[in-house]
C-alpha cells in the first residue's frame, strides 16, 4: 500500500518518512494551518528528497502565481487542491506546472464522492469534511460510502487515519494509496517517529479473504 506522509515541516521528519519508504510527503503552503511549511525548508525537503519520492504541495483555494512559485521552490512533482477550486483551475495547474494534480474531497455524504467525478485529475483525495482548515482534523468519515467506488481515477483515503485503523481503513474502501498527518504527530507539524513506523507496519498488511477450495482443487 501506497503511503502519503502529510504536514511535513521539517528535514528530520521528511528523512524518517522516506526511509520508511514514503511514496509520497505532503508540504502545507497553507499559512492558516499548524502544519504549514516555511518555504526555505520546503525547498531544501524539495531538493534533497525529490529523487526518492514524490514531492506534494498542498494548497487551498491558492492562486495560480502561487502554485507555480512554490512548484519551482521545492521541485514538487505534485500538486493537491484542498479548497473550493473547480475542474478548469485543476485543468490549467496541470498545464501550467507539469505536475500531476490530486484534488481533495471533503466528504460529509454519498452525494460528496460522486460529485468527485467531474475532477479528470490524477488522483482524488477523500477526506473529512466540515473543517475550515480543509484537512488534517484527526477525525475520520464513513468509509463505507466508498465501500462500492469505482472510477477511472485513482484515489487516496485520508482524514483521521493512524496505526490502529489503517488496516480497517484498507479492508474497507481498496484505496491505491493512504494519507496520514495527525496520527502520526507528537505535536502539530512534528511527528512521532514510532508511530510512523507502526503506521507503515500496519499498512503494508492487508487481510486475506479466505478461499474454499473445491473438490479436486487445491490452493496456493
Amino acid at each position: 500500500m501506497k503511503v502519503k506522509v502529510c504536514g511535513i515541516t521539517n528535514v528530520d521528519d521528511a528523512t524518517e518518512a522516506v526511509n520508511l519508504g514514503a511514496w509520497a510527503i505532503g508540504l502545507i503552503h497553507h499559512k492558516v494551518s499548524p502544519r504549514a511549511v516555511r518555504f526555505g525548508v520546503a525547498a531544501e525537503i524539495g531538493a534533497t528528497f525529490r529523487r526518492d519520492c514524490e514531492i506534494v504541495g498542498v494548497f487551498v483555494n491558492p492562486t495560480l502565481e502561487r502554485v507555480v512559485e512554490c512548484v519551482e521552490n521545492a521541485n514538487l512533482s505534485m500538486v493537491q487542491l484542498s479548497g473550493d477550486e473547480g475542474p478548469s483551475f485543476c485543468t490549467e495547474v496541470a498545464r501550467r506546472t507539469g505536475t500531476k494534480v490530486i484534488k481533495a474531497i471533503h466528504v460529509s455524504s454519498a452525494a460528496d464522492i460522486h460529485q468527485a467525478e467531474a475532477f479528470r485529475t490524477d488522483f482524488h483525495l477523500f477526506d473529512t469534511g466540515g473543517s475550515p482548515l480543509k484537512g488534517g482534523t484527526g477525525r475520520s468519515f464513513d468509509w463505507d460510502l466508498l465501500a462500492d467506488h469505482h472510477s477511472a481515477v485513482p484515489f487516496l483515503v485520508a482524514g483521521g487515519l493512524n496505526p490502529e485503523n489503517v488496516t480497517e481503513a484498507i479492508r474497507v474502501t481498496r484505496p491505491d494509496a493512504v494519507d496520514v498527518a495527525s496520527g502520526v504527530e507528537r505535536k502539530p507539524g512534528f511527528k512521532d517517529h514510532g508511530k510512523l513506523a507502526s503506521f507503515f507496519e500496519a499498512a503494508r498488511y492487508t487481510p486475506v479473504a479466505s478461499v474454499s477450495v473445491s473438490d479436486g482443487e487445491e490452493g496456493e
